[in-house]
């Protein structure tokens, strides 16, 4: 039975190249069948914290991602790597370093200046057995190292294909520090090895590390397992995607209003594609679809454009009552929500949400286009007011708009249009002038859904009242400084 594992550190969140492994595992796993192991790497504890565990695992549960097994925590697993070590140097297969760091660093810095390229010397290894007893027994600090055999270690990698590496181009890399915490190295082979992974599906940054544990898993005599490994995730400018990319953290683009599915979409098609179509995949079918073999060995593009692209369309697709259990916490956040919504004024939010959408990129931009709508308050763009509210004849030109609007029954889009043209043509004005000016009013920008349509599901008494705001919206831009005499 396949079984694959994704382990992240703690010591920091949970970011896009981060998720992609665990997302890849996971598809993985659940299309085989499988099992999906979590293991927390928290052996550098001065680094580690809780905070950033429960960080990693709400991003992960944000995008949708479950585990079968886990998570296991390294830091509760050091006497077994400690035992690991200790059984390779039994079987000759590693042995005690006592050199300290400043010893190792004068012979580096000498082998470098004859022009030789530096490797550790194995200074330790030819010690006597009385002398390593010795030096045990008065408690000198001792790390243990690899021993490294000759040949060549070879894989086949399930993306790049055929690797092979000359062994005496590694060192006797160190398994057991001498303080008795355990490197990357062993602690990841002990864990894989007791989990019974078949497939390690990580980024190809790792690939330098391959050998060496491949190596491991022969010293400890136990089945190698295959290695697969992603092209690494490139900014716009084609260098490792980083911290001056911007946002890279996966909580980060929940809080910037993504949808999971949308933000899962997204990050499962960097270097894989569940299709031919430019659409928004299920879960489901990204798991049928998925293949090893069909991700690419050239490195993806972090393209923001495309991810908003995909969160539009996901905004736009999905039902509308569904949308709005995503935008109830954000209401909530911004003092919007109302119980009404799930009754009496159900319909009305639904209709205003299927309204405003289709210009909303995230579920920040949704929130701030139904605020108007919403709430009380008016928050005017100043370059608005300026471009269509300081027309000196538009006090006028509004109060015989809105002395018509008061004389209407019913309050709906059709009635309105021809209400306001009627004005217009009657003033000798082109009805832009009413509806720019209107929008911006009704709405505080000079965007967003047909007019007619927001004057209906304004309401006639909300709108009134915003046709008083003109005064108001010219003193904050005055406020503002956006207005200048001369």
């Amino acid at each position: 039975m396949v079984r694959v594992r994704f382990a992240p550190s703690p010591t920091g969140q949970l970011h896009v190249g981060a998720l992609r492994t665990a997302l890849f595992n996971w598809l993985f796993a659940r299309h085989n069948r499988g099992s999906l192991v979590l293991r927390i790497e928290d052996t550098d504890v001065s680094r580690s914290s809780e905070e950033m565990t429960e960080s990693i695992l709400e991003a992960l549960q944000w995008v949708g991602l479950d585990w079968d097994e886990g998570p296991i925590y390294q830091s509760q697993r050091f006497d077994i790597y400690r035992q690991a070590a200790r059984q390779l140097v039994s079987l000759g297969q590693a042995y005690y370093c006592f050199c300290t760091p400043e010893e190792i660093e004068k012979r580096r810095l000498e082998t470098i200046s004859s022009g030789q390229h530096w490797k550790y010397d194995r200074h330790c290894l030819h010690l006597s057995d009385q002398e390593k007893n010795e030096r045990l027994e008065k408690g000198l600090p001792a790390a243990i190292r690899f021993l490294m055999p000759g040949g060549v270690t070879e894989f086949d990698d399930l993306i790049h294909g055929h690797i092979a590496v000359e062994n005496k181009n590694l060192e006797d890399f160190v398994l057991l520090r001498s303080d008795g915490f355990p490197t990357y190295h062993l602690s990841v082979v002990v864990d894989d090895i007791d989990a019974g992974i078949t497939h390690v599906i990580r980024g190809d940054d790792h690939i330098s590390n391959t050998p060496k544990q491949i190596l491991l898993y022969r010293a400890f005599q136990k089945e190698i397992p295959q290695f697969a490994h992603l092209p690494l995730i490139l900014g716009p400018d084609r260098k490792k995607l980083s911290k001056r990319h911007g946002h890279t953290a996966v909580l980060s683009f929940r809080d910037q209003g993504y949808l999971p599915l949308a933000f899962f979409n997204f990050v499962a098609q960097l270097s894989w594609s569940p299709g031919k179509e430019e659409r928004i995949y299920r879960r489901e079918e990204m798991i049928e679809a998925f293949s090893l073999e069909h991700i690419s060995k050239g490195s993806p593009i972090f393209d923001l454009n495309k991810l908003q692209w995909l969160n539009s369309r996901l905004i736009n697709e999905m039902p509308v009552p569904e949308l709005i259990r995503e935008l109830r916490p954000w209401l909530e956040k911004k003092g919007l929500w109302s119980e009404m919504f799930l009754a009496e004024k159900k319909d009305w939010l639904e209709r205003l949400v299927a309204l405003v959408r289709p210009r909303s990129r995230t579920l920040v931009e949704l929130v701030d286009m139904l605020a108007p709508f919403i709430s009380d308050q008016v928050d005017y763009d100043p370059e608005a007011v300026r471009k269509h509210l300081l027309d000196p004849c538009l006090e006028e030109l509004l109060a015989k708009l809105k002395a018509d609007f008061e004389q209407l029954e019913t309050f709906t889009a059709p009635g309105l249009e021809q209400v306001l043209r009627a004005r217009a043509e009657k003033e000798g004005i082109k009805a832009a002038v009413f509806i720019h000016a209107l929008r911006v009013l009704l709405l505080g920008r000079a965007v967003g859904p047909g007019i007619f349509e927001v004057l209906e599901m304004m309401g006639k008494e909300k709108t009134l009242a915003r046709l008083n705001n003109l005064a108001e919206a010219r003193k904050m831009i005055q406020r503002t400084g956006e207005v200048r005499n001369g």
